[in-house]
């Protein structure tokens, strides 16, 4: 149902802290236009469980207006099971053309309590859903074995993958076959899942560089993965800042160098000072000094 890169995208706020419509728009829009697939708003990198409900779907508009006929996904990331299917609802209402999941970001649910969650925003939307995977963020592992029990439900469609094993898609896929799109969910992790299965990636460092994104996505895709694997060791060091406890902070960053864009969080994040400024902001120009042309695709 879906594939190829889709990024999970920033929220801009203005210099009063409130959303900058304008802003998003246009980094949206820039997204889209390098060949990205749908967006997906309000994660972790878009700043979700900062936001007010009625930011959220505010969000989702914007980014909805962009992207056309391609999808956009509402990240679901509520405390409360109730919360989170009350905000599937809103999602649903607002035009969402699907959700992307966190079973629990505070409680830590065990294998019950994970499919129960689940179901329970399943039903409440009845849209197609990302199942989210991050046992390292968010201490939850959506294993196999749970997507095995939750695989009787057609709205479950795909699993973005962020166990940081690379292992992990190759089990799900040996499990389940194609029964869920499987897309990788960490940046420097995104060839070797897209090598060994995945039809997707859902993706950080792309909102600052889509075209590169893309053009490794695609080269895969086409089978020219010498070609994708050059991009992919230029990007590297670029890729490993979505790993980190300042990944908003860090890709802001990115978009203001690269995109003349902004690095405005909300607090209690505060944009990158000093020395892990200086740091952040040499991998990136270094990066942007020797970027690879591109090959035809």
């Amino acid at each position: 149902m879906w594939k190829g890169v889709i990024p999970a995208v920033t929220t801009k706020f203005d210099g009063n802290d409130n959303l900058d419509h304008a802003e998003m728009t246009r980094c949206f829009d820039y997204q889209m236009e390098a060949g990205c697939d749908g967006l997906i708003v309000c994660g972790s990198l878009g700043e979700g469980s900062m936001l007010s409900r009625e930011e959220k779907i505010a969000v989702l508009k914007t980014a909805k207006a962009s992207t056309g006929n391609k999808p956009t996904l509402m990240t679901i990331n509520e405390a409360a099971t109730r919360d989170a299917c009350s905000m599937a609802q809103a999602a649903a209402k607002a035009g969402a053309d699907g959700l992307m999941v966190v079973p629990s970001p505070i409680y830590h649910t065990d294998h019950r309590e994970t499919v129960a969650t689940l179901r329970s925003v399943a039903e409440a939307s009845d849209l197609p859903i990302m199942i989210y995977s991050n046992r390292v963020a968010y201490r939850v592992d959506v294993t196999p074995q749970v997507m095995l029990e939750l695989a009787d439900d057609k709205r479950f469609v795909a699993v973005k993958e962020s166990s940081d094993d690379i292992r992990r898609t190759t089990e799900i896929i040996n499990l389940l076959g194609d029964r869920y799109d499987v897309f990788t969910g960490v940046d420097n992790l995104g060839y070797e899942a897209l090598s060994v299965g995945a039809i997707g990636w859902v993706a950080g460092l792309v909102v600052a560089f889509p075209k590169e994104t893309v053009a490794i996505y695609r080269l895969m895709q086409a089978g020219r993965n010498a070609e994708a694997l050059e991009i992919y060791r230029w990007f590297r060091p670029l890729l490993d800042l979505d790993v980190s406890t300042y990944l908003v902070q860090n890709i802001k960053l990115a978009e203001q160098i690269e995109l003349n864009s902004n690095d405005r969080c909300r607090a209690p994040r505060l944009p990158l000072v000093g020395a892990r400024r200086e740091q952040v902001e040499k991998i990136i120009r270094d990066a942007i000094a020797c970027r690879p042309a591109l090959p035809v695709l």
